[in-house]
């Protein structure tokens, strides 16, 4: 398989936990990481595709603690389908949010699509929980 080769700009900082990562999980390269990241992330964002009907999930959030008053504006908007927040603060000015979710699952992707695309996420999940 012919593959295509891009430029990608990564900080001093992320770069060493890919060196860490490449050691410890035993990856040929860089490269090879990067495209097991990727196709995690697809198979992630296709996973919310398949979410339909009334659903339960949880969503974590860890985000610098400045972009507070962002998450606080977007949640406003997906009060009818927050069961629970819970906030906290960690380290190096970082917050943790975890919503507990209930209600449509398109409203459910939008809240995270909302989040993800208007605050810069350090970590973002989605967790669909099971029905009986």
């Amino acid at each position: 398989m012919a593959m295509t080769i891009i430029s990608v700009s990564l900080s001093e900082k992320l770069l060493k936990e890919i060196d860490a990562l490449k050691e410890e999980a035993g990856f040929s390269g860089r490269s090879e990481i990067i495209r097991a990241s990727t196709r995690l992330l697809i198979s992630e964002n296709e996973e919310k595709k398949d979410l339909e009907g009334h659903i339960n999930s949880i969503l974590i959030l860890i985000h610098p603690q400045r972009l507070e008053d962002k998450v606080t504006e977007v949640k406003h908007h997906f009060e009818d389908i927050i069961r629970t927040q819970i906030h906290s603060h960690l380290q190096d000015n970082q917050c943790l949010e975890l919503f507990i979710l209930e209600g449509d699952a398109s409203r459910i992707r939008e809240l995270s699509h909302l989040l993800n695309r208007n605050i810069k996420t350090v970590y973002s999940k989605l967790v669909s929980l099971p029905h009986e």
